[in-house]
């Protein structure tokens, strides 16, 4: 029998060709071993099809291109099984969501593109890839290390091409109940909402059970809107599964603690707390791994622009998704309705002065977020009266 490694390579090249893989190799699993979750087909096909009419709105004739990352030689040395077994599965899925445009849509041009990871949420893909994403109406990001806050992101939708950046994505957010299945005008509406707040307040303050008391300026700044409706006009992008509203904090405005709660983040097993003072890290505690881990991408006390830049307080995000329901799943996470996330890292691509090849978000279960002095979220809950919803 092949070893499992020799089986992982040998689905990582399928995925770069044409060729349908088989179902054998798809599913079996060496010595008993516990099979991985594959994509079926059938069980995404309508989720599939609602994501390219309703939310890309994607037309007869256009051009859609989807994009995944595959592991790198390197990968394959220092990944967990785990990781690996995840990004093939994103592939797969990857391709499904191609194969199944190519039967529905048989007026549209369809290219599926793998490429080669970057290792890390924000780092610039290659140039033939971003190259393609300038070259094609639509894009279907469907990655393991996000795109959105890159260049070849911006460029692409600058030249008018509508991109969905889903970094993390899984199969069952495409099925009923899902994320996917959510009611995306109502989304909208709640999304405006907030970001009206948003561009009207001065100052945020975010404080929740776990420990987290920050606070930062967001005078001047705009808020902003990713409802998942990216249809409307040329150039519109964000993520899918959607459902949030953000703002940049004011550079160098940030103060107090931020806590990454276990269980909230991938592979988080200790609560991670960052001490901020003048909107950037400076002291990181706690975390386990995933703290380790951080510490060597912050570098903390190090003055080179590359490691302050992702030091830096980048976003205040608010989750609007009723159906967002996965804690560890950031993608999924930062859009459950209740939640604010806090990220660290690149703001220059959503309205901000710092670019960072890291973008990274920590989702604040059960928080108070307090705009100007007044609780807009209190434990979770939205306080309607101070915003003008159309259904609670």
């Amino acid at each position: 029998m092949e070893t499992l490694d020799a089986i992982f390579t040998r689905r990582s090249v399928r995925a770069f060709t044409a060729e349908p893989v088989p179902d054998e190799l798809l599913y079996q699993m060496q010595g008993g071993r516990q099979r991985m979750s594959w994509p079926q087909k059938e069980a995404i096909t309508q989720g599939v099809m609602d994501m390219l009419r309703v939310n890309m709105g994607l037309k007869s004739g256009e051009r859609l291109l989807v994009v995944t990352d595959v592991p790198r030689t390197q990968d394959w040395q220092t990944e967990s099984q785990a990781k690996l077994e995840a990004m093939l599965e994103r592939v797969v899925l990857a391709r499904l969501v191609a194969d199944i445009a190519v039967d529905h849509l048989p007026d549209c041009a369809v290219q599926f593109l793998p490429f080669p990871a970057t290792g890390m949420h924000g780092a610039e893909p290659d140039e033939a890839t971003a190259a393609c994403m300038l070259d094609t109406d639509v894009v279907i990001a469907l990655t393991t290390y996000s795109l959105s806050h890159t260049n070849a992101r911006q460029r692409a939708t600058q030249a008018g091409v509508r991109l969905a950046s889903m970094p993390g994505f899984e199969a069952p957010m495409f099925e009923a109940g899902g994320p996917m299945a959510a009611d995306y005008q109502q989304i909208a509406a709640d999304c405006r909402a907030f970001a009206d707040l948003l561009t009207s307040a001065d100052e945020a303050v975010v404080r929740t059970p776990g420990g987290t008391d920050l606070r930062f300026s967001l005078k001047g700044r705009m808020g902003h809107v990713d409802n998942g409706l990216y249809g409307v006009k040329a150039g519109l992008w964000g993520n899918l599964p959607a459902g949030e509203c953000y703002a940049v904090p004011v550079e160098g405005t940030g103060e107090g603690h931020l806590v990454a709660s276990a269980g909230w983040h991938p592979n988080l097993t200790d609560d991670m707390v960052f001490r901020i003072e003048k909107g950037e890290v400076v002291e990181l505690l706690g975390g386990g791994a995933v703290g380790d881990e951080f510490r060597q991408l912050l570098q903390l006390g190090s003055d080179d622009p590359v490691y302050r830049a992702r030091r830096n307080l980048a976003e205040l995000g608010i989750g609007t998704n009723p159906n967002a329901r996965r804690p560890d799943n950031v993608l999924e996470a930062e859009k459950i309705k209740g939640t604010v996330h806090i990220a660290i890292g690149d703001n220059i691509h959503m309205g901000g002065q710092v670019e960072a090849d890291l973008h990274e978000d920590f989702v604040q279960p059960q928080p108070d977020l307090f705009l100007d002095g007044r609780p807009v979220i209190v434990g979770g809950e939205w306080n309607n009266g101070l915003v003008g919803f159309t259904d609670f």
